[in-house]
């Protein structure tokens, strides 16, 4: 057994307060609160509390906009998800194989998690936009082919191609470690027998970065529907028509735009739910094929 290096465990605590701290302050007395409060009707300006029940939730569950932005809300998150695992596993495949210009591409693919959420809306607003951006030839060779601020369509596709920007840079050193973490005994053995790049990457790699891709896609499932907010704020505000409004958006929006911090603070609660089961199912369904080195 490993021996710990403090001598008591009350100096060990000491230094693990900071973060329990912080972590009870900004994390679980939020939690608490919210979920305290969906079952309060709350005033918006301090004047009091009422306990409601389950009246809150009633209402939330039969408002037609709720659940609209609640299937928003699953729609990106497969649609946006998904894109942002593949497209840096191929390129850690790209990278682990050592082609031309992988060791600038290493350095390059990294660079976009210095960015902020916010930024990276701001940015590709302008780089989609419709008069001055990369499509501006489109329109016109087609006019209004291509228009987020009026077509629902168009505003949610700005919003996957920003995420999956965003979501890059950590997917790809994940799977890259886990990549050249590989033995290479397993590939020469292969490559011995005849087997070319792709069927050593379907049957071999792809396999034994099984642990690695579990790991992405579980935090890419959970963690879209929560950075999507930014994007959201920046880019589209929710529209147009509400054809961006991700649940996320609409607490935001109902708390702090409408007062209603009842209804958000119980959408919030259904939100956690939403995600704890989205984790739950992941873990049930994949984690039983995943195998670990032991």
């Amino acid at each position: 057994m490993t021996q710990s290096p403090f001598r008591s465990r009350l100096i060990a605590l000491l230094f693990l307060s900071p973060l329990i701290l912080l972590t009870a302050l900004f994390f679980y007395w939020p939690v608490a609160e919210a979920i305290r409060w969906s079952f309060f009707l709350e005033q918006p300006f301090g004047g009091g509390s009422t306990f409601v029940g389950l009246a809150n939730f009633r209402r939330v569950l039969s408002d037609p906009e709720f659940w609209k932005s609640l299937k928003l809300t699953g729609i990106f998150m497969v649609t946006a998800s998904v894109p942002a695992v593949l497209v840096p596993l191929v390129l850690a495949m790209a990278a682990d194989r050592g082609l031309r210009t992988s060791r600038i591409a290493r350095n390059v693919l990294v660079w976009p998690k210095g960015v902020a959420g916010a930024s990276i809306g701001v940015i590709f607003g302008f780089i989609f936009n419709p008069f001055v951006g990369i499509l501006t030839p489109l329109n016109q060779l087609w006019p209004g082919i291509w228009s987020p601020g009026t077509d629902g369509v168009d505003a949610f596709i700005t919003l996957i191609v920003a995420n999956l920007w965003n979501g890059i840079p950590f997917n790809f050193v994940i799977l890259l470690a886990g990549l050249q973490a590989l033995p290479d005994t397993y590939s020469k053995a292969a490559a011995l027998d005849g087997a070319g790049p792709w069927r050593q990457a379907l049957d071999i790699r792809l396999p034994l970065l099984a642990p690695q891709l579990f790991f992405v896609l579980v935090l890419e499932f959970t963690e879209s529907i929560i950075n999507a907010f930014g994007l959201i704020d920046t880019m589209t505000r929710g529209g147009p028509g509400g054809a961006t409004t991700l649940l996320v958006y609409k607490i935001y929006a109902d708390g702090f735009k409408g007062y209603d911090l009842s209804g958000a603070s119980t959408q919030t609660v259904l939100l956690m739910i939403l995600v704890l089961l989205i984790a739950a199912a992941q873990f049930l369904l994949m984690e039983r094929r995943v195998k670990y080195e032991r």
